[in-house]
Formats: structure tokens, C-alpha cells, sequence
């Protein structure tokens, strides 16, 4: 009798233990809702913006593409004539970001390899230090540096492409290093010692293993640096200028982008059309062009981006 007693209380007892176990405490539950509907709720204030801005510049922009507008200059554009486009300053938004790419590229990976690899004592805190101060200095001391840089060789009245370039780079350079040098840290140390067990030197090690291993990530920290100075205006406006025709020579003279081209055009404002001419005349066609293209920056944008993730989908070290 006394064994079967002792038999139905142990049985109690892991029930009671199971129950408590497997039982959500209320407090929690409820402290787990409210932290899921904050982050839910910031989710959506964080989305609003984003989803209202693309919407606003899709709805104002799409009217305004057509092939002329994207194959078309300024040149001899006046007033309200709706025949221009922003085929000069696609180009130069492209030569002098593909430039300054060509800069920046370089001298961040190698950067990095040094702060990651070889960085050791005052000088590498210094590189890192300043790195830091490069990544948060506003973008029109970078144009005021390239202009006064240039100016002292070239004179106060220079203007062109590779001015701008050069001002790009000195906002790239920090972004570069520092999303390299994380992809960097995140190569496993055991992959460097296999490498130098079997005898390989530290620069082939480097070059075969901890670059190829990493490429993905370097890819897309490139492109998101590419990505965050191609909007740039400000030291676009002192180093490039304006200009109303197409120039493919950063080397000489002024060139068109088309966040400067965008601030142009919307500081035009609305033309003045004569009666009777609203045919040949659009009033407001400034602000199309503006919005227009504003919609091209994004969708270069976008497709920095789409091909900053096939590169990591591609080249993603594979898990067997």
C-alpha cells in the first residue's frame, strides 16, 4: 500500500514539475507582446518614410521618362521647352562615381588588410582614429578640399570631373575601410593558421585565402559606398559645376550629375509661358525634370544594390 502511495506522489510530482515547466509565466507572456509590438510598431515608423519617398518621387518622375529625356542634353534648352533630357548628366554622374570608385577601392581594401592583418601600436590607432573623424566630416569640406587642393596648381577658376572625383573619394575612403575591415574580422583565424602550417607566406595567404574568402562582403561594402556618394551635391556644385552639355572628359572643363542637375532644375522654378503657347511651352516642366531625375538616381541606386546581393548570393563562401 505504501509503495503504491509512494508510486502516485512521485507520478504527481512530475506532473506538477512537467506543468511548471512547460507552463508560459504571464508576466513574461505579456512583457514578450508588448517588446514584439514595439519592435513591430518601429518597424512601420522606420518604413513610412522610406515608402513615402519612393512613392512621391515614382509618381512625380515616371511622367517625365521617355527615351529623348534619357538620350537628350540641356544644350540650347530655354525656358519651358519640354525637349531636354538628362543624358549629360547621367554620363557624368557615372564617369566621375566610376572614378572615384577607382580611387577609393584601392586605398580602402588595402587599408583595411593593414588594420586587419599587419595593424599593430600607435600607427594603427592613429589610421583608426582619423578614419573615424574622415567618416563624419560634411560632404562640402570634402569639395572645399578638392577645390583648394586643385586650386593651388590650377588656379581659382578650375572646374571638372576629376575634381569631383577626388571629392567623392575622400567620402568613400573611411566607408570603405571600415565595412572592409569588419568583413575582414569575420574570416576565421583558423583558415590564416591552416594556410601558414602548410607554408604559405602571409601576403599569399592574404591574396588566396582571407580576400577570396571575403569577397562577398568587400563587394557589397564597395557598393554601398558607391551608393552613398553618388547622391552627393554640395562639393559637386564648388568642384564640377554646371553645364548644359555633354562632356565626357573629366580632364577638361565642367560636367553635369544628376543630384546637381536635380537641384538646378528645382531651383528654376515654373517658367514663364506667354499666352497662347502651351503646347510648345510647359510652365512647370523644370520641376519634372527635377523629379525625373531624382527617379534615375534611385534606380541606379537600386541597381547598386540588387547587384551588391547577387554578388554575395554568388560568391558567398558555401556551407556543404
Amino acid at each position: 500500500m505504501s509503495v503504491a502511495t509512494g508510486t502516485t506522489n512521485t507520478a504527481d510530482a512530475t506532473e506538477r514539475t512537467r506543468a511548471l515547466l512547460t507552463a508560459a509565466d504571464p508576466g513574461r507572456r505579456r512583457t514578450d507582446l508588448v517588446m514584439r509590438s514595439l519592435i513591430w510598431f518601429a518597424f512601420a515608423l522606420a518604413m513610412v518614410p522610406l515608402v513615402w519617398l519612393l512613392w512621391t518621387v515614382t509618381v512625380e518622375g515616371v511622367g517625365r521618362m521617355s527615351i529623348d529625356f534619357l538620350s537628350l542634353s540641356m544644350r540650347n534648352i530655354f525656358g519651358g521647352d519640354p525637349t531636354g533630357g538628362i543624358y549629360h548628366a547621367i554620363m557624368g554622374t557615372l564617369v566621375i562615381t566610376g572614378i572615384a570608385a577607382l580611387i577609393s577601392v584601392p586605398v580602402g581594401v588595402l587599408t583595411a588588410i593593414y588594420l586587419v592583418e599587419y595593424g599593430r601600436g600607435w600607427l594603427a590607432k592613429a589610421v583608426t582614429f582619423f578614419v573615424d573623424v574622415m567618416t563624419g566630416i560634411p560632404s562640402i569640406v570634402a569639395g572645399l578640399f578638392a577645390f583648394s587642393l586643385f586650386a593651388l596648381f590650377l588656379g581659382p577658376s578650375a572646374q571638372m570631373g576629376f575634381m569631383g572625383a577626388v571629392a567623392l573619394s575622400v567620402l568613400m575612403i573611411p566607408v570603405v575601410v571600415r565595412s572592409c575591415e569588419e568583413m575582414l574580422k569575420l574570416v576565421p583565424n583558423e583558415l590564416r593558421e591552416a594556410s601558414y602550417a602548410l607554408g604559405v607566406p602571409k601576403w599569399l595567404t592574404i591574396v588566396k585565402v582571407v580576400l577570396r574568402t571575403s569577397i562577398a562582403g568587400l563587394t557589397t561594402g564597395v557598393l554601398l559606398a558607391v551608393a552613398r556618394v553618388i547622391g552627393e551635391t554640395a562639393p559637386l556644385l564648388v568642384t564640377v559645376g554646371v553645364t548644359d552639355s555633354i562632356n565626357m572628359n573629366p580632364f577638361d572643363g565642367r560636367m553635369m550629375t544628376l543630384p546637381v542637375f536635380s537641384y538646378r532644375q528645382y531651383h528654376q522654378g515654373y517658367a514663364p509661358c506667354p499666352s497662347g503657347e502651351s503646347a510648345s511651352c510647359v510652365a512647370d516642366i523644370a520641376f519634372q525634370n527635377a523629379w525625373g531625375s531624382a527617379l534615375v538616381l534611385i534606380a541606379i541606386v537600386l541597381v547598386l544594390n540588387i547587384v551588391g546581393r547577387l554578388v554575395n548570393r554568388w560568391f558567398s563562401p558555401k556551407l556543404r
